[in-house]
Protein backbone atom coordinates (compact mmCIF):
# COMPACT_ATOMS: atom_id res chain seq x y z
CA UNK A 1 0.00 0.00 0.00
CA UNK A 2 1.30 3.19 -1.33
CA UNK A 3 0.72 5.87 1.46
CA UNK A 4 0.80 9.57 0.67
CA UNK A 5 0.15 12.67 2.26
CA UNK A 6 -0.74 15.31 -0.05
CA UNK A 7 -4.16 15.12 -1.56
CA UNK A 8 -4.69 13.01 -5.43
CA UNK A 9 -6.74 14.60 -8.46
CA UNK A 10 -8.05 12.54 -10.21
CA UNK A 11 -10.03 12.68 -13.60
CA UNK A 12 -13.06 9.88 -12.53
CA UNK A 13 -14.53 7.38 -10.31
CA UNK A 14 -12.45 4.01 -12.00
CA UNK A 15 -9.43 5.94 -11.61
CA UNK A 16 -10.13 6.58 -7.85
CA UNK A 17 -11.66 2.94 -7.62
CA UNK A 18 -8.26 1.24 -9.41
CA UNK A 19 -5.78 3.68 -6.94
CA UNK A 20 -8.09 2.99 -3.93
CA UNK A 21 -6.62 -0.63 -4.11
CA UNK A 22 -3.22 0.46 -3.70
CA UNK A 23 -2.81 3.86 -2.59
CA UNK A 24 -3.65 4.85 1.18
CA UNK A 25 -4.72 8.88 0.29
CA UNK A 26 -6.94 11.17 -0.19
CA UNK A 27 -8.42 10.96 -3.64
CA UNK A 28 -10.98 13.59 -5.50
CA UNK A 29 -12.34 12.86 -9.06
CA UNK A 30 -12.69 16.14 -11.29
CA UNK A 31 -15.14 14.86 -13.21
CA UNK A 32 -13.53 14.89 -16.40
CA UNK A 33 -14.15 18.35 -18.42
CA UNK A 34 -17.24 18.90 -15.25
CA UNK A 35 -14.39 20.00 -13.43
CA UNK A 36 -13.84 23.45 -15.68
CA UNK A 37 -17.87 24.51 -14.90
CA UNK A 38 -17.54 23.12 -11.18
CA UNK A 39 -16.63 26.58 -8.72
CA UNK A 40 -17.31 24.71 -5.69
CA UNK A 41 -14.53 22.19 -6.57
CA UNK A 42 -12.54 24.43 -7.68
CA UNK A 43 -12.75 26.51 -4.29
CA UNK A 44 -12.21 23.99 -2.46
CA UNK A 45 -9.05 22.45 -4.18
CA UNK A 46 -8.13 26.21 -3.69
CA UNK A 47 -8.52 26.20 -0.13
CA UNK A 48 -6.90 22.37 0.39
CA UNK A 49 -3.77 23.10 -1.76
CA UNK A 50 -1.79 25.20 0.96
CA UNK A 51 -2.51 22.88 3.59
CA UNK A 52 -2.21 19.30 2.06
CA UNK A 53 -0.81 20.08 -1.50
CA UNK A 54 -2.33 18.13 -4.59
CA UNK A 55 -1.05 15.42 -6.60
CA UNK A 56 -2.31 16.00 -9.96
CA UNK A 57 -2.90 12.18 -11.47
CA UNK A 58 -4.55 12.67 -14.96
CA UNK A 59 -4.62 10.40 -18.31
CA UNK A 60 -1.72 10.85 -20.94
CA UNK A 61 -4.08 11.89 -23.54
CA UNK A 62 -5.15 15.47 -24.80
CA UNK A 63 -7.64 15.23 -22.36
CA UNK A 64 -6.25 14.77 -19.37
CA UNK A 65 -3.42 16.93 -20.21
CA UNK A 66 -6.21 19.73 -20.63
CA UNK A 67 -7.73 19.08 -17.06
CA UNK A 68 -4.28 19.28 -15.85
CA UNK A 69 -3.45 22.58 -17.67
CA UNK A 70 -6.83 24.09 -16.14
CA UNK A 71 -6.08 22.89 -12.60
CA UNK A 72 -2.51 24.52 -13.41
CA UNK A 73 -4.35 28.11 -14.53
CA UNK A 74 -6.50 28.35 -11.23
CA UNK A 75 -4.25 26.90 -8.47
CA UNK A 76 -1.01 27.95 -6.63
CA UNK A 77 1.37 25.85 -8.45
CA UNK A 78 3.56 25.84 -5.82
CA UNK A 79 1.53 23.61 -3.96
CA UNK A 80 0.97 21.36 -7.30
CA UNK A 81 3.13 18.10 -7.79
CA UNK A 82 2.54 16.61 -11.40
CA UNK A 83 2.80 12.68 -11.37
CA UNK A 84 2.73 11.14 -15.34
CA UNK A 85 1.88 8.23 -16.36
CA UNK A 86 3.81 6.57 -19.28
CA UNK A 87 2.62 6.36 -23.12
CA UNK A 88 0.88 2.43 -22.80
CA UNK A 89 -0.91 1.27 -25.68
CA UNK A 90 -3.80 -0.77 -24.97
CA UNK A 91 -7.44 -0.81 -23.59
CA UNK A 92 -9.23 -1.06 -20.55
CA UNK A 93 -11.26 -4.30 -19.72
CA UNK A 94 -14.49 -2.48 -19.09
CA UNK A 95 -14.52 -0.74 -22.50
CA UNK A 96 -15.63 -2.07 -25.87
CA UNK A 97 -12.90 -0.48 -27.60
CA UNK A 98 -9.82 2.01 -26.79
CA UNK A 99 -9.18 5.49 -25.98
CA UNK A 100 -9.55 8.28 -29.38
CA UNK A 101 -5.88 8.05 -28.94
CA UNK A 102 -6.05 4.37 -27.92
CA UNK A 103 -3.73 4.85 -24.48
CA UNK A 104 -4.46 3.54 -21.10
CA UNK A 105 -5.77 5.80 -18.91
CA UNK A 106 -4.56 5.71 -14.97
CA UNK A 107 -7.56 3.20 -14.38
CA UNK A 108 -5.27 0.36 -16.57
CA UNK A 109 -2.40 1.12 -14.77
CA UNK A 110 -0.88 -1.40 -12.70
CA UNK A 111 0.57 -0.78 -9.00
CA UNK A 112 4.57 -0.89 -10.11
CA UNK A 113 3.65 1.90 -12.68
CA UNK A 114 1.60 4.28 -10.36
CA UNK A 115 4.63 3.24 -7.60
CA UNK A 116 7.11 4.31 -10.10
CA UNK A 117 5.62 7.25 -11.56
CA UNK A 118 5.14 8.79 -8.07
CA UNK A 119 8.99 7.69 -7.47
CA UNK A 120 10.03 9.83 -10.83
CA UNK A 121 7.84 12.81 -9.55
CA UNK A 122 9.81 12.44 -6.38
CA UNK A 123 6.45 11.62 -4.44
CA UNK A 124 7.58 10.14 -0.82
CA UNK A 125 5.74 7.22 0.60
CA UNK A 126 4.35 9.40 4.03
CA UNK A 127 4.75 6.94 7.35
CA UNK A 128 2.37 8.63 9.32
CA UNK A 129 -0.10 6.24 10.58
CA UNK A 130 -3.66 5.71 8.93
CA UNK A 131 -6.79 8.41 10.33
CA UNK A 132 -9.73 6.97 11.45
CA UNK A 133 -12.22 8.09 8.23
CA UNK A 134 -15.48 9.68 8.72
CA UNK A 135 -18.18 7.47 7.23
CA UNK A 136 -21.97 8.17 5.55
CA UNK A 137 -22.75 6.41 8.89
CA UNK A 138 -20.75 9.04 11.27
CA UNK A 139 -22.75 11.61 9.43
CA UNK A 140 -26.00 9.83 10.27
CA UNK A 141 -25.11 9.54 13.84
CA UNK A 142 -23.92 13.04 14.11
CA UNK A 143 -27.03 14.45 12.73
CA UNK A 144 -25.58 15.72 9.72
CA UNK A 145 -28.00 13.20 7.19
CA UNK A 146 -31.08 11.80 8.00
CA UNK A 147 -32.58 14.07 10.22
CA UNK A 148 -34.72 16.82 11.15
CA UNK A 149 -31.77 19.52 11.77
CA UNK A 150 -29.10 17.63 9.39
CA UNK A 151 -29.06 20.82 6.43
CA UNK A 152 -28.94 23.07 9.43
CA UNK A 153 -25.49 21.14 10.78
CA UNK A 154 -23.98 20.67 7.83
CA UNK A 155 -24.39 24.91 6.38
CA UNK A 156 -23.13 25.42 10.01
CA UNK A 157 -20.17 23.09 9.69
CA UNK A 158 -19.35 24.20 5.82
CA UNK A 159 -19.48 27.95 7.38
CA UNK A 160 -17.19 26.87 10.19
CA UNK A 161 -14.71 25.61 7.86
CA UNK A 162 -14.92 28.57 5.32
CA UNK A 163 -16.58 25.47 2.03
CA UNK A 164 -18.67 26.50 -0.45
CA UNK A 165 -22.60 26.35 0.90
CA UNK A 166 -23.44 24.54 -1.81
CA UNK A 167 -20.93 21.48 -1.59
CA UNK A 168 -22.89 18.62 -1.78
CA UNK A 169 -22.72 16.18 1.22
CA UNK A 170 -20.79 13.05 -0.42
CA UNK A 171 -18.26 15.68 -1.39
CA UNK A 172 -18.37 17.69 2.15
CA UNK A 173 -17.35 14.11 3.49
CA UNK A 174 -14.77 14.12 1.41
CA UNK A 175 -13.85 16.78 2.25
CA UNK A 176 -14.22 16.56 5.84
CA UNK A 177 -11.85 13.25 5.78
CA UNK A 178 -9.10 15.85 4.19
CA UNK A 179 -9.41 18.50 6.68
CA UNK A 180 -10.01 16.79 10.28
CA UNK A 181 -9.62 13.65 11.98
CA UNK A 182 -12.13 11.87 13.30
CA UNK A 183 -12.21 13.44 17.15
CA UNK A 184 -11.55 16.97 15.31
CA UNK A 185 -14.73 16.42 13.19
CA UNK A 186 -16.92 15.19 16.70
CA UNK A 187 -15.72 17.33 18.25
CA UNK A 188 -16.48 20.69 15.95
CA UNK A 189 -20.27 18.71 15.96
CA UNK A 190 -20.75 19.28 19.92
CA UNK A 191 -19.72 23.11 19.09
CA UNK A 192 -22.01 23.98 16.62
CA UNK A 193 -24.94 22.00 18.43
CA UNK A 194 -23.90 23.90 21.62
CA UNK A 195 -23.90 27.05 19.81
CA UNK A 196 -27.42 26.06 17.61
CA UNK A 197 -28.96 25.04 21.44
CA UNK A 198 -27.84 28.71 23.02
CA UNK A 199 -29.65 30.91 20.33
CA UNK A 200 -32.59 28.71 20.16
Amino acid sequence: MIRVHQIVIVEGKYDRHTLSNFLDASIIETGGFAIFKNKPLTDTLKKLAPQRGLIILTDSDRAGFAIRNYLCGIIDNRYITHVYIPDIHGKERRKKAPSKEGLLGVEGMSEAIIAEAFRKAGVTADQTPSKAFLTKTDLYQSGLSGGPESVRLRNAIKKELNLPGNLSTNRLLEILNIMLTKQEYLNLVSKIKEEIETHV
